[in-house]
């Protein structure tokens, strides 16, 4: 890949970022000051960024918690910003969820909750139901990302056994009123599933989370499913009184930051198309279908004509079948550089929030050139693919993509450049 190209795509994802940018999010979406207390709380891997952005925009008093992953903190004057482990909850989440939940309790009806809430929350937040302990919602969490479901289905049933998750935390701010800011991390922006929706309310019920866990096989802990199969501690339904005049607000979404993208191609003169913001699945098979595209555009001039960036964005998920080392991101993109070899592109897969899985890369960048890059410094591209073990792949080669934490969470960005 030229430096050229990689400069371009580069430029592409800085885009993307800018346009989730916590500043420039908020200043739209600012409630009217309240007559009493103004409450701020929120979660997330960039909760700590939109709480310092909201104490710049916001004109009055004002107090608060929040809780982000461990390095992702930001200076704060007035709002307590806390760390925790993500994606596997820890005891730092525990306290974290007590502060949060003792933050809102003995408000009143002039007093006003502003939540801010973005992707990475769930693991942020533990809150195991009585009868429960952390090592359990551990249990859950490690067994749901291990399974390839789906975000909706890894997040209806993290909902069913927790304190502050699917509304929860809304409902013990009554009778305040709440207005949640949310940047949305998931396909199709619905905000009761970023962060699970410790404050936004959803209509899945138990009966309907436990169908989910069976059509998707995910391997429960025998405690949680026990759990799951009684009905106790259901989570509040949308319709229940104490939501009553709370606003919600996503404002900021993948959708908004490819279509940022697209816009700074076509400034450079590169034609760029948008594949989806919503696309789901097996990061190896979405890969596939990229790359069957590529391929028809590279030799046939469609559905696309070159010159042309393709652009696509959503939330892929990985079924852990080894122990090797990587996220989407860096998943996709070696599958995608394995099924479009000789091709010739130059493309970059990362996670706006700057990291890809548990390690220190956003993801990776990958041309036609580097499966056979690979097999020339004695690794087998398939072999690492089976194994799990993209960045092991791309850390060979050099091509890791390491901005750091962003600040920001829209989720998956993709850009394949075909000149």
């Amino acid at each position: 890949m030229t430096s050229d190209d990689r400069g371009l795509l580069t430029g592409l994802f800085s885009a993307a970022v800018a346009a989730a940018d916590p500043a420039l999010a908020l200043r739209a979406h600012l409630p009217a000051p309240p007559k009493g207390r103004t409450v701020v709380i929120g979660a997330g891997k960039g909760a700590a960024q939109l709480a310092a952005a909201f104490e710049q925009l916001w004109p009055g008093p004002l107090e608060g918690v929040v809780v982000t992953r461990y390095g992702y903190a930001a200076p704060c004057a007035r709002i307590r910003v806390m760390e925790a482990a993500h994606p596997v909850p820890d005891a730092a989440g525990l306290a974290a969820t007590a502060a949060l939940m003792q933050a809102v309790r003995g408000l009143g009806p002039d007093d006003l909750v502003v939540a801010l809430i973005c992707g990475g929350g769930s693991a942020l937040l533990p809150a195991p139901p009585d009868g429960l302990t952390l090592a359990d919602e551990v249990a859950l969490n490690q067994a749901l990302l291990a399974s390839g479901a789906p975000i909706s289905v890894m997040n209806a049933i993290r909902k069913q056994m927790s304190q502050i998750k699917g509304g929860r935390l809304a409902a013990a701010c009554h009778p305040a009123r709440v207005v949640s800011l949310v940047v949305s991390d998931v396909p199709g922006d619905d905000p009761a599933q970023v962060a699970s929706g410790p404050t936004v309310p959803d209509a899945v019920g138990r009966a309907q989370a436990r169908a989910m866990a069976a059509a998707w096989r995910i391997a429960l802990p025998p405690r949680v499913a026990d759990w799951l199969a009684g009905d106790l501690g259901l989570p509040p339904l949308p319709d229940d009184p104490v939501f009553a005049g709370h606003e919600v607000r996503v404002i900021a979404s993948a959708r908004l930051s490819l279509e940022a993208a697209a816009a700074q191609a076509e400034a450079m003169g590169l034609p760029a198309v948008i594949l989806s913001d919503a696309i789901e699945g097996e990061a190896r098979d979405v890969a596939r279908v990229h790359a069957a595209i590529a391929r028809e555009v590279a030799l046939r001039n469609r559905p696309f004509t070159r010159p042309v960036v393709i652009l696509s964005g959503g939330e892929t998920t990985v079924t852990l079948r080894a122990r090797g080392k990587g996220g989407r991101n860096s998943e996709f993109l070696l599958a995608f550089a394995l099924a479009a070899e000789g091709v010739p592109f130059a493309a970059l897969a990362a996670d706006t929030d700057g990291i890809d899985g548990s390690e220190d890369n956003a993801g990776a960048f990958a041309d036609g050139t580097s499966a056979a890059r690979l097999r020339a410094v004695g690794h087998d591209p398939a072999a690492l693919l089976a194994g799990n073990d993209a960045w092991t792949a791309f850390d060979v080669l050099g091509d890791l993509f390491v901005p750091g934490p962003t600040g920001t969470n829209v989720n998956d960005f993709r850009a394949i450049l075909i000149r």
